[in-house]
């Protein structure tokens, strides 16, 4: 079996109740995952407030990035990436530790290492984050389960995706991509609009650039908790002088609360399966099926089959 334990990152599923899970264990509060399947202003509703967006996409050789890479990075936490398979935890952290809201926690590990890391620059900061074993642990708490570990010839290995995010900070919209050296600033946006229309227009622009011809791409959005939201909004509709006139509100809280309750459910049993190692049972199958007989005949009749459709 794979072994993480040697100071490994492994691959993990672009997937976001993965994400808010690994979230919730790095210990922040008040944050959660969804993804975005279109980038009109309908898929924006009722996500409010976004933190930021994580973007993946098919990375290509050479492909250049519009707006300025600055080096004075302003306050900004900007930490590069300098091992691959932590790509995706790399840039999540990027994004929360410049979150500015009181009704988000980044909790003890994320504390500690932003407050660690402060007066480092990008390069350093990567590195450091690279060699955090509590990190690193949840990070790989969501790897796949594999038996064998197998010396793939280049060639044949997948595709190479990339994560980016984008924040809002101080006025400007700032991308965040571990491969630069700096944050990426896109220009302000009106803050009486919010950042979202200047951050879509980039990502529009992006998508254009990387793919071309392609739908390769995933975009999710990082946003405040929506079961807190929720059952703050009840609360206070409960506890007012009004409830009769608040009833029909209520019960749509309610039900509101009751979807995000079930969803969650859900995502924590995909989790738990994603998880688990099946590794074990399924060798006890094979050698079960072997001692019977039933093996061999089952993999002919396999053979068999695809030989026929083909």
């Amino acid at each position: 079996m794979s072994d993480n334990s040697n100071g490994n990152w492994c691959l993990i599923e672009s997937d976001p109740g993965l994400f808010t899970e690994m979230i919730k264990g790095l210990g922040v509060t008040g944050i959660q995952v969804e993804e975005l399947y279109s980038l009109d202003d309908s898929s924006f509703k009722d996500m409010h407030p976004v933190y930021g967006l994580i973007f993946l996409f098919k990375w290509r050789p050479g492909a250049t990035s519009t707006g300025t890479i600055t080096t004075d990075e302003n306050g900004i936490f900007f930490a590069q990436q300098v091992i691959t398979n932590a790509c995706a935890t790399q840039s999540i952290i990027n994004l929360l530790l410049n979150v500015k809201d009181e009704n988000v926690g980044l909790g003890n590990i994320l504390e500690d290492f932003k407050n660690f890391t402060v007066s480092f620059d990008p390069a350093n900061r990567g590195l450091c984050l690279s060699n955090s074993e509590p990190i690193r642990q949840i990070h790989n708490s969501f790897g796949k389960q594999t038996f064998f570990e197998l010396d793939v010839p280049q060639s044949e290995k997948e595709e190479a995706y990339h994560y980016v995010t984008f924040i809002p900070y101080n006025g400007h919209v700032y991308e965040l991509d571990g491969l630069k050296d700096g944050p990426i600033d896109h220009g302000s946006y009106d803050i009486s609009k919010g950042w979202l229309p200047e951050v879509i227009s980039c990502l529009k622009q992006k998508i254009e650039t990387y793919n071309k011809g392609e739908i390769s791409f995933n975009l999710m959005a990082v946003v405040g908790d929506k079961l807190e939201k929720l059952e703050k909004e009840l609360n206070a509709l409960k506890s007012s002088q009004k409830n009769d006139e608040n009833s029909f509100e209520i019960k749509e809280l309610e039900r509101s609360i009751r979807f995000e309750l079930d969803k969650r459910e859900k995502v924590r049993k995909e989790n738990i399966r994603r998880k688990h190692n099946y590794i074990p049972f399924l060798m006890e199958l094979l050698k079960a099926l072997g001692k019977d007989n039933k093996l061999i005949p089952l993999i002919e009749h396999e053979m068999r089959k695809q030989d026929s459709s083909s």
